[in-house]
């Protein structure tokens, strides 16, 4: 069960890392402009943002394995037409299909460790499941970018959709059966309230910032730092790495009275990783700690944030919820590059590495008011 749920959320959001990691092949072999690279990113997450809070609803009714299969199932789908488009317009449109899954991933993942998985062990399968993100940064930075150097970016490419197909039927062969629908009750509001609009707040800046590291790193290795494109595909995957120990040991720390307080100061350490990427430009070999750290204390922000929703969701709610905060995540992602593009396109990335570390702190903070004023409303 674990294996499955890190599967999904690994090739959920792999396009993301698939994009990021061939970016500097994309814009040398394409002529892609980095603006358009990050244009990528804001028309995949643009569009798991919007359909997020309808897909809470769609698994809170038709159960988590109905959810997976179609999950991994359209991920491949849409691996194989990033694989496949010929120029611009069809590789955002496939990029735009891949925010389906995406919408899917986090309430589905989530509904499932709630039906499956006995409660001393949420927080550390949640975790682990998290981690999948990041599996998908380590195989598209390393093994992906070493098989685009002997078939092609495309091969690649169309290797990975391969694997999410047969993931795709892993899952529809393996878990339960889904429970009959609930009967339809009133809707839940689609607006987050409470903890989940915090959450959702906090995970928009952390999600801008994300974005443009995981979009933009390779790149920046490769354009300022002499990197080779192998080289510089690396980095993603020692990002990815960092955030798959990040996520299950932050994640095993997010006890109740504990883990509400976790978010600001991951947020913290952000800042100071987004310092040491700005600081590779003057010593290159900084730029490895920074992926480091943004793996160990970024990308660990997010997997805390879902801990906490399987924890307080109200019975019921844990799909909508989870597709609420989703939903800010994605939201940052979507807007997160396209600023950054802007900058890296008249070659100014230490002012990229500024915005980045200026988005950390904002989470730092909402994530710190929110923290006390949790704390302050349970003693009352």
């Amino acid at each position: 069960m674990t294996a499955l749920l890190t599967c999904a959320m690994g090739f959920s959001m792999l396009q993301l890392f698939v994009i990021g990691a061939l970016g500097p092949r994309l814009v040398g072999e394409s002529g892609m402009s980095p603006a358009v690279l990050g244009l990528t990113t804001t028309i995949g997450f643009g569009t798991a943002a919007a359909l997020s809070p309808a897909g809470g609803r769609i698994v809170d009714r038709i159960g988590p394995r109905r959810s997976l299969g179609a999950l991994l199932l359209l991920s491949a789908v849409a691996l194989a037409l990033i694989g496949s488009a010929p120029g611009t317009a069809l590789l955002l449109s496939a990029v735009a299909l891949g925010g389906v899954p995406q919408a899917l991933a986090n309430p589905a993942t989530n509904k499932a460790v709630l039906r499956f998985v006995p409660p001393a062990r949420r927080a550390p399968v949640t975790g682990i499941k998290q981690s999948g993100v990041q599996l998908g940064a380590f195989f598209a930075g390393l093994p992906l970018t070493v098989l685009a150097a002997g078939i092609g970016r495309r091969g690649a490419v169309w290797t990975a959709a391969g694997t999410a197909l047969l993931a795709g039927l892993w899952a529809l062969r393996t878990l339960p059966a889904d429970p009959p629908p609930p009967p339809a009750g009133p809707r839940g509001p689609l607006v987050p309230r409470g903890m989940v609009a915090w959450l959702a707040v906090f995970s928009l800046f952390l999600g801008a910032a994300i974005a443009s590291v995981n979009t933009f790193l390779a790149l920046f290795g490769a354009q300022r730092l002499g990197m080779g494109p192998t080289t510089a595909g690396a980095l993603v995957a020692v990002l990815g790495v960092a955030g798959i120990a990040g996520r299950v040991g932050w994640s095993k720390a997010a006890r109740p009275g504990r883990a509400e307080r976790l978010p600001g100061w991951l947020a913290c350490g952000s800042v100071a990783a987004a310092g040491l990427l700005g600081a590779a430009l003057v010593a290159g070999p900084l730029v490895w700690l920074g992926a480091v750290a943004v793996g160990v204390f970024a990308v660990s922000g997010n997997a805390v944030s879902m801990v906490l929703v399987v924890q307080r969701a109200a019975p019921g709610r844990a799909g909508q919820d989870s597709a609420l905060v989703a939903a800010g995540f994605f939201t940052g992602f979507a807007l997160g590059p396209p600023l950054f593009g802007l900058l890296a396109n008249s070659g100014r990335y230490g002012t990229g590495w500024l915005l980045v570390a200026a988005e950390f702190a904002v989470a730092a903070a909402v994530a710190f008011v929110w923290a006390r004023r949790d704390r302050a409303g349970r003693a009352a």
